[in-house]
């Protein structure tokens, strides 16, 4: 077993994620694995929770207590409580050494402004990082996943976040194809609460459809089509708590709109893939990534929609913030994939 000098622990690499904040340190791998919330004082600010204690709090908070999601559609919403969530993260990470700032490699959707851009590195920089590289989150994941992202070879892959869909075909350590649409598990969720509330009267929070997407939403006939489950919620009409049974095939159509949009993205692609690119996709599959990844039944699905091979990546949930620290990791060798800049 090798040992590396402490001072490689500086380096870290960041997946800010919409639902989840991933930290990668070099050296050690991932430390970190925290929803992306802060728990805020309303009326004087101060930070009072940040990542799963915060996220226990969503739809829960007294007066003068506001739970928040800085992140939203995979860019920064709120670049002040983004930077300090950013900051406790570091910290948090660093705590024998907080005096050290750090290297940060951050993964972004391929699809954001050169404004959103700049917030990211901005929102590193003011955390406390002494320089913030940024890599696009499709060839990260392809890398987390281990694709030949380097070879003169086509490979597609899928990342499903939680506030992005990111569908790319690369080849030779660079994007040929992509689009990123800001579709992901948030839109999901969204799309249950207002079933819902439009077929029961019955008001569910975030936290509840998202366990009962977890639990029961396919999005391709199962052969377990007669699973319920029980939710519970505040009836819209008496303004009582109540509980109703949902089937399996009511969330499904529910996630019907959002579903449609990742099939379309999927498709746009592959139709602008060019022809010698195209055979080797039709060879090696699509990699499915990201959380929505592990959607039951959405490889059948795309199967079923482009006749191509679908596999969901064994690390689906972690593929991104492990190709950023490869990238960490092997700097050299993966440099033409990184866009670096440094504060001056």
């Amino acid at each position: 077993m090798i040992t590396r000098p402490a001072f490689l622990g500086r380096d870290m690499a960041v997946d800010l994620g919409t639902a989840n904040t991933l930290v990668y340190l070099r050296g050690q791998g991932i430390v970190l694995n925290e929803p992306s919330v802060v728990a805020l004082d309303s009326s004087t600010g101060r930070v009072l929770a940040v990542g799963t204690e915060a996220k226990q709090m969503i739809g829960r908070t007294p007066v003068g207590v506001t739970a928040v999601r800085p992140l939203k559609d995979g860019v920064i919403a709120d670049f002040e409580t983004t930077e300090r969530m950013l900051r406790h993260f570091i910290r948090t990470t660093h705590r024998r050494r907080p005096f050290i700032k750090p290297r940060l490699v951050v993964a972004v959707p391929s699809g954001i402004t050169p404004v959103e851009h700049r917030a990211v590195k901005e929102a590193g920089f003011q955390a406390g990082a002494r320089s913030v590289t940024i890599i696009e989150e499709p060839i990260a994941a392809a890398i987390g996943v281990g694709l030949p992202v380097h070879e003169p070879t086509g490979t597609m892959i899928v990342d499903i976040g939680g506030g992005t869909t990111e569908v790319a075909i690369i080849s030779m350590g660079g994007i040929v194809v992509s689009q990123s649409i800001r579709v992901g598990g948030d839109e999901f969720d969204a799309a249950i609460i207002a079933a819902v509330k439009k077929e029961h009267s019955l008001m569910i929070g975030e936290r509840t459809a998202e366990e009962l997407k977890k639990a029961v939403a396919s999005v391709h006939p199962t052969e377990d089509e007669e699973t319920h489950a029980e939710v519970r919620g505040r009836d819209l009409v008496s303004g009582l708590p109540r509980t109703v049974v949902l089937p399996a095939a009511q969330v499904r159509e529910a996630v019907e709109e959002p579903l449609c949009a990742v099939v379309d993205a999927v498709r746009t692609t592959l139709d602008r893939c060019p022809p010698e690119l195209a055979g080797d996709i039709m060879d090696r599959g699509i990699v499915l990534t990201g959380g929505g990844a592990l959607l039951r039944g959405l490889d059948e699905r795309l199967r079923h929609e482009t006749g191509m091979p679908v596999h969901v990546a064994e690390n689906a949930l972690d593929s991104v913030v492990l190709g950023t620290g490869a990238c960490v990791e092997n700097d050299d060798q993966l440099n033409r994939v990184l866009v670096a800049e440094r504060r001056r």
